[in-house]
């Protein structure tokens, strides 16, 4: 004999069957890009920046400029001076000025890491397969709270 559930029950499977229904889409969204637009082929190009640390920063990571996304991390490869060549595709509708800078930055105290680009006032552009002139690698958190640590410490050392 089956069991009937009460009214209350059955609203409480309904909403969750269309929580688990939202969850799938914005996973099947990520999934299939990270939310990202895929560039035909042809329709990007790559760009080198050079750093001394890229802690957190993976392939396949965001590029992003004035908050929106315009290309993403596509290799990393270490040099003879043991610093990080991160190869960069840009979509080609986007040109960065020479002299603009990247940096590694995070969206949140633990969020994800991406690089973001500031751009520069040059008229000329950084051409297909050149190099950033300015970049700033990571900030590992660790090393951030030991120094507000060390600055407090030093403030109340002042303040006695």
């Amino acid at each position: 004999m089956p069991e009937k559930y009460s009214k209350e029950e059955t609203k409480s499977i309904k909403i969750g069957l269309y929580a688990a229904i939202v969850v799938l889409a914005l996973l099947g969204y990520l999934v299939s890009g990270k939310g990202v637009k895929n560039t035909e082929a042809g329709s990007s190009y790559e760009v080198n920046a050079r750093f001394g640390r890229t802690d957190g920063l993976l392939v396949g990571d965001k590029v992003r400029m004035a908050g929106m996304t315009i290309g993403s991390v596509t290799n990393a490869e270490l040099d003879d001076k043991f610093h990080a060549i991160l190869t960069l595709d840009i979509i080609d509708s986007v040109k960065i000025p020479d002299d603009s800078s990247a940096s590694i930055v995070s969206s949140g105290i633990m969020g994800s890491k991406y690089i973001e680009i500031e751009p520069g006032g040059s008229p000329d552009y950084i051409a297909p397969g050149g190099e950033f002139a300015y970049t700033q690698d990571a900030m590992v958190i660790e090393e951030l709270i030991d120094r507000i640590i060390s600055i407090g410490k030093a403030n109340r050392k002042n303040c006695n």
